[in-house]
């Protein structure tokens, strides 16, 4: 037996509306095989119209502490459960286990459905009625039931990339911890709370576990539009979909772990600025690399023999895969090395993060001492992407976790503005190209996504600032006056030595 100092505080939560007739059976079925854990019971009747509160606050037969308390305007079925949620979190429980007031879902089986969780084998939960072939049918769901709960659940794993048998069961059981992380108070009060705050476990990478449950229809399912759910349901993960491909952004599926955003993917299996830039950049050149992140672009041209300088703000982990590393903030006056050192200057997908543009690319030109020919290699997306067009022409302009609308990018460009930004500072333009949309980041790398990006090409050849999801560009920094001017001394030096 544990000491009660080592018990998991576990939370029984209980949503009810208009349960009078069913409440008092649900408390009185809660197994005291769960005494064995510091166990409590909370029900929030949520503004019900019969007698549910009272029912609940005179049941005296449960072996557990019972707190209920009563919404005075109703919330909802999703609006409940953020009550509860923060009922267990400030309360400094472990584990929080939602059951339905009308019996719809067994509490006999709440101690195998939480060994999981305290096991720390999980972060979640889920009831699924669906594991067992055809139990759901023959515990009583309705046909039509069952083939919408199967193809809903089909849509989005699909789109989720998941593997679940169930979506829409509602018995769950959450770690308190796992609560904590997921900004579930802003999630929708109607029913399918249960399927946004599955998308906000899942987009956090936490342990998802499902376990068999029984099927019972209690009076809860005529509460329910299955129709305007299943709407719902397919809308919200699409949306959580389109976020991932940098369409729509939603701050409550903002929930990628923050080493997966610092970890830049490369795109050098299919065309893109990286795989252009590789292609420009000869052997054994020398180059700088702005913005080397975790290097992977220094390790590709270090095939190729180059000698390649890093210069970032944060230091690359592991083996940097420069010659030499430079760590420095391009927010700040002035460039800390030579731009006339190198052949060729990195600079891909860089420009837009940063505060001043017009600055940066005036202190590039600037810190050019050396008369080496110099080619400047950049790329940003194209704003004006029809993608960006046709949200702005629907009333939308969302910026989210990466595409062209990232919510790090402090300024957007159009061809237009791209070429001025760099022939205004004294550089000379020397190739341009649209970039199409990296289909096999976003779809994999498959037949679809190929297919999608031949699409792409050839719409490019057609209107290259519409269709063009990024832009690159070669440019040349012409020489500034004061390196013209030390030519000049230089040479007359020279001259007069002769004379």
């Amino acid at each position: 037996m544990q000491n009660r100092t080592e018990k998991k505080r576990v939370l029984i939560f209980i949503v009810a509306y208009n349960a009078e007739r069913t409440i008092e059976q649900v408390l009185r079925r809660i197994p005291s095989a769960l005494l064995e854990h510091d166990t409590e019971v909370l029900i929030i009747d949520d503004s019900s119209h019969d007698q549910t509160f009272e029912k609940a606050r005179g049941c005296k037969h449960s072996p557990f502490p019972v707190t209920v308390l009563h919404n005075p305007v109703s919330q909802g079925y999703g609006g409940n459960q953020k009550i509860g949620f923060h009922y267990a979190i400030r309360r400094d429980f472990d584990v929080v286990a939602l059951v339905h007031g009308d019996g719809k879902y067994e509490p006999e089986v709440l101690p195998r459905l939480l060994l999981p969780l305290l096991n720390g084998e999980a972060d979640a939960v889920f009831g699924s009625r669906m594991m067992r072939r055809f139990d759901a049918l023959k515990g009583g769901m309705p046909l039509y039931k069952y083939v919408g709960n199967k193809i809903l659940t089909a849509i989005q794993n699909r789109l989720l990339g998941t593997a679940y048998s169930e979506f829409h069961s509602g018995y769950r059981l959450y770690s308190v911890e796992a609560l904590k992380g997921l900004p579930f108070d802003r999630n929708t009060n109607d029913f399918h709370f249960d399927t946004e705050i599955a998308i906000q476990l899942v987009r956090a990478k936490l342990r998802i576990k499902e376990q068999p449950i029984p099927t019972y229809y209690g009076d809860e399912i005529r509460r329910v539009n299955g129709v305007q759910y299943a709407f719902h349901v397919v809308k919200t993960t699409w949306l959580a979909w389109a976020q991932d491909l940098g369409i729509l952004y939603q701050r409550k599926f903002d929930l990628t772990p923050p080493w997966e955003l610092a970890n830049y993917q490369p795109k050098l299996t299919y065309m893109s600025p990286h795989t252009l830039a590789l292609r420009r950049v000869p052997a054994g050149a020398s180059v700088v690399d702005i913005g080397c992140a975790s290097g992977y672009m220094s390790h590709e041209l270090g095939k190729k023999g180059c000698k390649i300088t890093g210069v970032d703000q944060y230091a690359p982990p592991g083996d940097p895969r420069v010659d030499t590393f430079i760590k420095h903030d391009l927010n700040t006056s002035g460039f800390p090395v030579d731009l006339g050192s190198f052949e060729y200057v990195l600079l891909l997908d860089v420009i837009e993060h940063l505060h001043s543009p017009e600055s940066f690319v005036d202190a590039l030109r600037a810190c050019r001492k050396q008369a080496v020919e110099t080619r400047v290699i950049v790329s940003t997306g194209n704003v004006a992407f029809f993608a960006t067009r046709l949200m702005l022409l629907a009333g939308a302009f969302h910026y989210g976790r990466r595409g062209i609308l990232d919510l790090t990018h402090t300024r957007l460009f159009t061809f237009s503005t791209f070429r001025e930004l760099f022939e205004q500072a004294g550089y000379e333009i020397e190739e341009v190209r649209g970039v199409p949309a990296p289909y096999p980041l976003a779809l994999g790398d498959n037949a679809v996504s190929r297919l999608l990006l031949w699409i792409n090409g050839l719409l490019i050849r057609i209107s290259k600032s519409m269709f063009s999801y990024q832009i690159f560009m070669v440019v040349r920094p012409l020489p500034s006056c004061e390196w013209l001017l030390q030519r000049a001394i230089e040479s007359s030096h020279e001259r007069a030595s002769h004379s």
